[in-house]
């Protein structure tokens, strides 16, 4: 718009300068018209009468006419009137006119600038003769005209500013604009520039929009000439002044001081404290006397507390604080009353694998061990009992107030059934118990509450061999037990399960005889052999090599088949059988029968060639045909029996 203006205001000059010059030209040929009619004389005696000491013959005289000397010299004065203006250069204007478009402003040129009222918004108070200055962006455009810009000549400057600030580390002004992801946005004399979260301040910042609209003081840290990126810092010259105030501190600084601090920082595991210009560390353990999770229970940010000095390192760069120690220890307001014996109540504040700690007052703990939660000899977890939170009464067991320690039970609040134990469970009575948990060797079971008993592993069953508890029950299940013995002085009770029943092994004696056989079903096969399932539910043992069948096979796993007993050991429930020794008995049996078969055979027909030789002796001649026929016939007897 300001162009189109301008234009038009040289388009009026220009016309204007048109229609001059016509009429000069006009009166020039009216004047030269007229000279040639009229004589030099005439003219002269139509002028006024001219001074006394003017020329008329000052043309001949040549006045005017310069040497080449002289019209350099004057030609050089008459350059040296206005200013040498290079374009890219900021100069400096004064300010000749003013309209609502534009700003004319006198730079000493041959002409004057044109720039738009737009760029001077921040100098509302501008006024005709105020010196300004601008950026030559071109000495004279197609038409002519100087090319002034004052927005650019501000932003050069502010350049050579921020760049000076930066090598001289100089402190420079900025208008926080803006917010933006992970800063803020700062005005430097027309620049943007980034200023870090973590550099507007020594603490963490919350709430970064209090700072938008504010004017602060900052250093330049990092240019980006490449980019045109500026990072500027405020932190820095925070920790510049503090540094000072931190020196004085640390000098001063003494175990048991008692320091001002503000609430800088709250972790996990303590909160840090701004002692003004340096920080120290409160852990949450410093922080009460009582038992707190996390340190905001008691402290909030900003906040302003009194600390005392624990301890610091030899460069004092690590100073524990403490805020607990400024007032007296709760053990020392403990209540003199409170002696073994005496009944509490408090609430549970922590529960641990060996127990609980109950809070009797804030800072006075008592630990109640698990073994005194319950009368039961079964260890359990100590969740079963409390959790944190719960509010119950305790009895003093042990009390050392110089070593601020105490030991509580809850179970001492009831009866002891072990007292009446021997009564109730005398040996040989019947009882029901819970199974609580199994070993190796045994089964633990609750018969009451606190009273428990152990079932060997050998006492669960007359006829199975368990080589676990949990091949027999499981926890929870009820067992029909039996007191086998008892210990009151140990609270020890031994109880047994099979013993509700008689031992059937003396029954199993007489029927599991020995070569005796029984059908049976393998139940499990192992390397050593297999398990058999006998009548009565009895299970013996085939080793590997009495496991072979008739046929040349092996038994396999369900297979039913008959057994010999070629063991029996009742002590040890054990009954050894084997499915081979009953075949190949038969069949060496068959085999011992044949042969007494064969030699009763032989033995019978020596005796009929005894006869035979007894009656050739007492023969005659006569008889030979036939004995020699009777021979042959005995012979062929023998060699059949023989072969």
């Amino acid at each position: 718009m300001a162009k189109k203006q301008v234009a038009e205001k040289e388009l009026e000059a220009k016309t204007a300068e048109l229609q001059g010059a016509d009429a000069r030209l006009n009166q020039k040929e009216t004047i030269e018209s007229e000279a040639d009619s009229v004589s030099i004389e005439q003219i002269k005696s139509q002028l006024a009468t001219p001074s006394a000491d003017f020329d008329w013959d000052a043309d001949d005289k040549v006045f005017g006419n310069y040497n080449d000397e002289d019209r350099k010299k004057f030609e050089a004065m008459y350059t040296d009137t206005f200013n040498q203006i290079t374009q890219g250069e900021i100069i400096s204007g004064t300010v000749v006119s003013i309209n609502n478009k534009d700003v004319v402003l006198n730079v000493g040129f041959k002409s004057d600038g044109l720039v738009s009222a737009s760029e001077f918004r921040d100098l509302p108070e501008l006024k005709i003769g105020d010196s300004v200055d601008v950026f030559v962006e071109a000495p004279e455009d197609a038409n002519g005209q100087l090319i002034l810009s004052r927005k650019r000549a501000k932003t050069q400057r502010s350049w050579e500013t921020i760049n000076a600030a930066l090598d001289n580390d100089t402190i420079i002004n900025g208008f926080v604009k803006s917010r933006t992801k992970g800063g803020l946005i700062v005005d430097i004399m027309g620049v943007e520039a980034f200023l870090p979260g973590s550099q507007i301040d020594i603490k963490p910042i919350r709430d970064y929009d209090i700072y938008v609209g504010k004017t602060m003081e900052f250093k330049v840290v990092k240019i980006n000439h490449e980019f045109k990126n500026v990072v500027v810092s405020h932190k820095v010259l925070i920790e510049d002044d503090l540094e000072s105030q931190k020196v004085e501190i640390v000098s001063k600084l003494e175990k048991g001081q008692v320091l001002e601090g503000t609430v800088k920082n709250i972790t996990d595991f303590g909160v840090f404290i701004d002692l003004g210009g340096v920080d120290g560390l409160l852990h949450i353990t410093d922080i009460s006397w009582g038992r707190i999770e996390h340190p905001k229970e008691v402290l909030a940010l900003d906040q302003k507390i009194n600390v005392v000095v624990l301890d610091f390192d030899d460069e004092k760069k690590r100073i524990a604080l403490g805020l607990k120690q400024l007032t007296a220890h709760p053990w020392e307001n403990l209540d003199t009353a409170i002696q073994v014996g005496s009944k509490v109540k408090g609430k549970i504040v922590t529960v641990a694998d060996y127990g609980a700690f109950l809070e009797i007052i804030p800072g006075v703990e008592g630990l109640i061990h698990v073994s005194e939660m319950s009368w039961s000899q079964n260890l359990r977890s100590p969740q079963e009992f409390l959790k944190v939170g719960d509010e119950i009464e305790a009895e003093v067991l042990t009390l050392d107030r110089d070593e601020r320690k105490m030991s509580l039970g809850i179970k001492q609040l009831t009866q002891d059934p072990w007292g009446g134990v021997a009564e109730k469970y005398p040996v040989g009575s019947k009882h029901q118990a819970v199974v609580k948990n199994m070993t190796n060797f045994g089964v633990f079971v609750e018969i009451e509450e606190g009273i428990d008993g152990l079932i060997h592993i050998s006492d669960l069953s007359w006829s199975k061999k368990i080589n676990h508890p949990n091949e027999f029950t499981k926890v929870g299940d009820t067992l029909d037990v039996v007191v086998l013995e008892l210990d009151v002085d140990n609270r020890k009770l031994s109880l047994g399960h099979k013993q509700l029943e008689e031992n059937p092994w003396d029954t199993f004696e007489t029927v599991f005889t020995l070569d005796s056989i029984h059908q049976g079903t393998v139940i499990k096969v192992t390397d050593k052999g297999a398990v058999i399932a006998l009548p009565y539910g009895v299970e013996g043992f085939v080793p590997t090599k009495h496991m072979a069948k008739e046929d040349g096979s092996v038994l396999k796993a369900e297979e039913t088949a008959d057994f010999k007993i070629i063991e029996f050991n009742k002590d040890a429930k054990r009954i050894v059988v084997s499915h081979a020794r009953i075949w190949e008995e038969a069949k060496a049996e068959v085999v011992a029968e044949e042969r007494a078969a064969k030699k009763k055979d032989a033995k019978a027909a020596s005796s009929a060639v005894k006869k035979v030789k007894d009656s050739v002796e007492k023969s005659t001649l006569g008889d030979l045909d036939v004995l020699a026929q009777l021979k042959s016939q005995m012979e062929g007897e023998e060699k059949k029996a023989k072969g």
